[in-house]
């Protein structure tokens, strides 16, 4: 059995089928699939019902994932245990991000890490469900996730780093009012672009709602990075967080702050037993923003 194989089954078990697989791994579908074989003859089992293009775990194949896991959580925490000559962290840290974190503060996080910190690789990838993040950290599918608070779970750490005001943003043309900040009361009558239900989305509607202002969706998209071009569309209008509505109204939305305001804090969730020297520094860095 090699190390990769392992990879790429989690890969297709992750990714729900082979070509999506083969595009997050930037890897030929026929790659995969020979791989996943490769492994089944190995281990003289079916790790898959084949369905017409589709994959489905059989039992031995759900039996398999969670010791495949444990495989690649032990392989990246011996490879983050590695300090180099001068004693600095080495070795590949993996993080999830919601998607406002990204913008703001992670990216500039990263940059600072990666000057100070050369030789640890950064794997970041999307938090789609804040819900979902508690169960990422006990998965070991990442040492750290930045996400919007609150967090509840007693066997991880949770740390607040800041917060993040919300912002309105309407198409380009919409006759807004000129007053910024705007009073949530003189919203205009408009449909919005929303997410399905998260963190960020239950406090708008709660300020919304306290503002005598009904959530009408003109549209449910599956992720927030694709509510702006919506919004540009003339679809509706739409409420982000601030680093977010202006990239926003850099590409000619209209923007405004609300009155009164709506922030919601935001912070890091991780297991402070299993970090690794790599975990350490980033979070120490995280903590003293600049």
């Amino acid at each position: 059995m090699e190390l990769h194989q392992v990879e790429y089954f989690l890969a297709v078990v992750d990714h729900k089928g082979i070509n999506a697989a083969a595009s997050a791994l930037q890897l030929a579908q026929p790659t995969v699939s020979q791989a996943i074989r490769g492994l089944e003859r190995e281990l003289g089992v079916d790790l898959f019902h084949r369905i017409g293009r589709g994959m489905v775990l059989t039992s031995a194949g759900q039996a398999f994932v969670g010791p495949a896991r444990q495989i690649l959580r032990d392989v990246v925490a011996a490879e983050a245990t590695m300090v180099d000559a001068a004693g600095l962290p080495r070795g590949r840290l993996d993080i999830h991000v919601a998607a406002p974190l990204a913008v703001h503060p992670v990216a500039q996080l990263v940059g600072r890490f990666r000057k100070r910190y050369p030789n640890v690789s950064l794997r970041l990838a999307d938090l789609r469900d804040e819900e979902g993040a508690v169960a990422l950290i006990r998965e070991g599918h990442c040492e750290i996730v930045f996400t919007n608070l609150p967090v509840h779970a007693s066997d991880l750490q949770v740390e607040e780093l800041g917060e993040h005001e919300y912002w309105l943003v309407f198409p380009p043309g919409t006759p807004v009012p000129e007053r910024d900040p705007l009073p949530l009361t003189e919203l205009p009558d408009l449909p919005l672009v929303i997410v399905p239900k998260s963190t960020g989305r239950t406090a708008i509607e709660k300020a919304l709602s306290a503002a005598r202002k009904r959530t009408r969706p003109s549209a449910i998209v599956q992720h927030r990075e694709s509510m702006l071009p919506f919004v540009l569309a003339g679809v509706g209008g739409t409420i982000l967080a601030r680093p977010m509505a202006e990239q926003a109204a850099a590409r000619g939305a209209l923007v405004r702050a609300i009155d009164p305001p709506i922030s919601l804090p935001y912070g890091v969730l991780y297991d402070p037993a299993v970090l690794s020297p790599a975990g350490r520094a980033l979070l120490r860095m995280a903590r003293t923003p600049r």
